[in-house]
């Protein structure tokens, strides 16, 4: 599997995972649904995993139907495993505009800055327990600067998350003087690993906070045996990322009603 099946595969495994968390995964031949309860657009995906055809026709709009029901905001993720002219004139004959496009990432974990050493006043913690797992929750709320209203929802989507071993997701905090203000998240499956939710609360930006709770993710993924991480980045994250060794593969499209 390639650098750019591995950032696909990834993605499709997370929001299958997540679907599964509270039975909310749909799938109609390529195309896959699900959503966290949350009434953020971000967190509600629909995706293909090939190139749409005129018979994916009723099942875009069953999908939508599925979000309406459900009061819920969506973005549909278009990879390039499943892009081309016949999606894009599907999406948008469904009500679709393209928003944004997502650089998509992966680092080569053989890369030296691994073995950077930690600032002694800032610690790395795994969570283990529902305690930790309620802070994780809250920091990576204010982190990403959700609106109050959701945070009823996203709690709810958090704190399903399993942390057994055996659990596909690794979250992890970071502490600066005693106090949690980073979060980040490796999910793996089968041969790829991917980072998600990397957020630093807005008064603690700057400090490298971000840097180190990736790269804690990143050691977690290298001690497991994987030899690359994917992620994706927001435009002005993408810059970040380059300079500890990222590099860009492809770009994710979002449409959105």
């Amino acid at each position: 599997m390639n650098t750019l099946d591995n950032i696909e595969e990834n993605f499709f495994a997370v929001g299958r995972y997540w679907g599964g968390l509270n039975s909310s995964l749909a799938q109609a031949g390529s195309i896959w649904a699900m959503n966290t309860g949350v009434s953020i657009s971000d967190f509600n995906w629909a995706w293909n995993e090939k190139s749409l055809t005129d018979k994916d026709a009723k099942s875009i709009e069953d999908i939508k139907e599925i979000y309406r029901q459900k009061n819920l905001r969506f973005w549909w993720w278009v990879y390039p495993c499943g892009n081309s002219a016949k999606t894009i004139a599907m999406l948008q004959t469904a009500g679709m505009r393209l928003i944004e496009q997502i650089p998509c990432m992966a680092a080569d974990l053989k890369i030296k800055f691994l073995e950077q050493k930690i600032p002694d006043d800032i610690t790395i913690s795994e969570v283990t327990d529902k305690e930790s797992l309620s802070v994780w929750a809250d920091i990576s709320f204010r982190g990403f600067q959700m609106p109050e209203r959701a945070r009823e929802s996203y709690n709810a989507f958090v704190l399903s998350f399993e942390r057994a071993g055996q659990s596909a997701q690794k979250l992890f905090l970071a502490y600066l003087q005693g106090e949690p203000v980073a979060t980040s998240l490796l999910f793996v499956q089968n041969n790829t690993a991917g980072i998600y939710y990397v957020s630093t609360l807005p008064a603690w930006r700057n400090k490298g906070l971000g840097f180190y709770v990736t790269l804690a993710a990143m050691q977690a993924a290298k001690k497991a045996g994987f030899e690359n991480v994917i992620l994706q980045a927001t435009p002005a994250g993408a810059k970040v990322y380059r300079r500890i060794g990222f590099n860009e593969y492809c770009k994710a499209q979002i449409y959105k009603l």
